[in-house]
């Protein structure tokens, strides 16, 4: 009997839609140069079901279940996540490679010890995992390990077990034989977290897939990937820095924008009390380009230090360096700077850095790093005592951003005795100094001149 060939695809890696020849621009996202070529399934392959009953509630006659999430007791990754993972639901824990997601996944296996956990990882045979494991003194009887990463065999393995999570790591290594494509691809990464997907839904397990991140900073895998899962958090840090931070960027059950930070150490990833103490612990106080600026990511204030260097080119085109700030921002305050302060600075080197290896986007952070800039221009420390809240406009001005109070509250908690803020910005008294200053020229003449 002749063999019936399999089907050749387009997908594209952006949005995963499906094309029957190739495009130069995907027609359903408008990305260009993402279709690729795939080996879909033959039609032999394609089996076909038939649908059930479909069924339909009213709202009123259901129950929401509040004991339905799960705490895993790391109080840095329940904050995170909303005060648990949710019972049925699928969480992509992405990162770079060696941040540290695998040794995150262990620990939550290793802290939900009532609960029988089924660990794929296919990047690691059973005998490296546990060696891993005994590392970070994860001690579970009720964890099972398996170096499988075909998907009709780990299902196999889910229905023998029966657990009540799955973690597998990595899921761009799993594949199906139904497609001819290699693992990774967009049309076997998608279909397998859908098949992965139902069988959670289905038998209300806790599934967590750890995924990749390209080099540009983004999710491995079709941009479909993000929306099929629940949850999506995102592991950011150096691996030459100790920190690590979580970020959640969805979540279905829960807040997104929160961030968990932790310290990577020997014993594994260990969660910070008090991270605004910490990122400014060491700081040097009489040093020039030093400032304390007031972050909230999600629902938390975070103090950090803001350090700029900026000295004389020795190359045609000066550097330019941003470590955790925007670029395309820093180069708008420079802009800022030259224009409306009249301070060359354009034939300068120019270096920024977050300590403790953060990423910030937030808008409140504009005037420290404007005043850091400033400092190390000046070569003049700025006042070791003071915090600087505000929005830098085009123009020159500085202005009002949200969460005011609470800022002012975390700086004046860590003993900070002077706040530079927006001059119209109306608060109620504190036991703090408030200085308001309009724009970057009133603050050049009340620190620099």
């Amino acid at each position: 009997m002749k063999k019936e060939k399999s089907k050749t695809i387009f997908v594209c890696s952006e949005c995963g839609a499906i094309f029957h020849k190739w495009v130069g621009k995907c027609t359903e996202c408008g990305a260009w140069n993402t279709v690729n070529e795939e080996v879909g399934p033959s039609k032999s392959t394609i089996r076909t079901s038939f649908k059930s009953t479909p069924q339909y509630y009213k709202i009123s006659e259901l129950t929401s279940d509040k004991q339905s999430h799960i705490p895993t007791g790391i109080n840095e990754l329940d904050r995170v996540i909303g005060g648990g993972f949710m019972k049925g639901s699928v969480t992509l824990l992405s990162g770079n490679p060696g941040i540290g997601k695998s040794t995150l996944a262990l620990q939550i296996a290793d802290s939900l010890k009532s609960y029988k956990i089924l660990y794929i990882s296919s990047e690691e045979s059973p005998e490296q995992l546990k060696i891993r494991a005994e590392r970070l003194n994860v001690i579970n009887e009720n964890l099972y390990l398996s170096g499988e990463n075909l998907l009709d065999n780990i299902l196999y393995i889910i229905d023998l077990t029966e657990p009540e999570m799955v973690i597998i790591d990595s899921i761009q290594t799993i594949y199906s034989e139904e497609f001819e494509s290699s693992p990774g691809g967009v049309l076997q990464t998608r279909e397998c977290t859908t098949r992965l997907l139902k069988v959670t839904k289905e038998k209300g397990l806790l599934t967590i897939l750890i995924g990749h991140i390209t080099k540009e900073g983004i999710i491995a895998g079709p941009k479909v990937l993000e929306h099929l899962v629940d949850t999506v958090i995102l592991m950011e840090g150096d691996q030459n820095n100790f920190f690590r931070i979580i970020r959640c960027l969805k979540n279905r059950f829960g807040p997104t924008r929160e961030i968990g930070i932790f310290e990577m150490k020997e014993g594994g990833l260990i969660p910070v009390q008090d991270p605004s103490l910490l990122f400014i612990s060491e700081r040097r106080k009489n040093a020039s380009g030093s400032t304390i600026a007031v972050s909230i990511e999600g629902m938390r204030p975070l103090l950090i230090e803001i350090q700029a260097l900026i000295a004389k080119s020795i190359y045609p085109t000066p550097q330019r360096n941003s470590n955790g700030v925007d670029y395309r921002r820093l180069t708008m305050l420079l802009a800022v700077i030259e224009k409306r302060a009249n301070i060359p600075i354009t034939a300068l080197d120019i270096f920024i850095n977050i300590v403790g290896g953060l990423r910030i986007d937030d808008p409140a952070c504009d005037l420290a790093i404007v005043t850091s800039i400033l400092s190390s221009y000046f070569d003049k420390p700025v006042d070791p005592e003071a915090v600087f809240i505000g929005e830098v406009g085009l123009v020159g001005e500085v202005r009002s951003v949200k969460n005011m109070e609470t800022r002012i509250n975390e700086a004046a908690r860590l003993g900070f005795k002077r706040i530079y803020i927006p001059k119209k910005l109306k608060l109620p008294d504190k036991n703090i100094t408030l200085i308001k200053i309009e724009s970057i020229n009133e603050l050049i003449q009340n620190i620099f001149s």
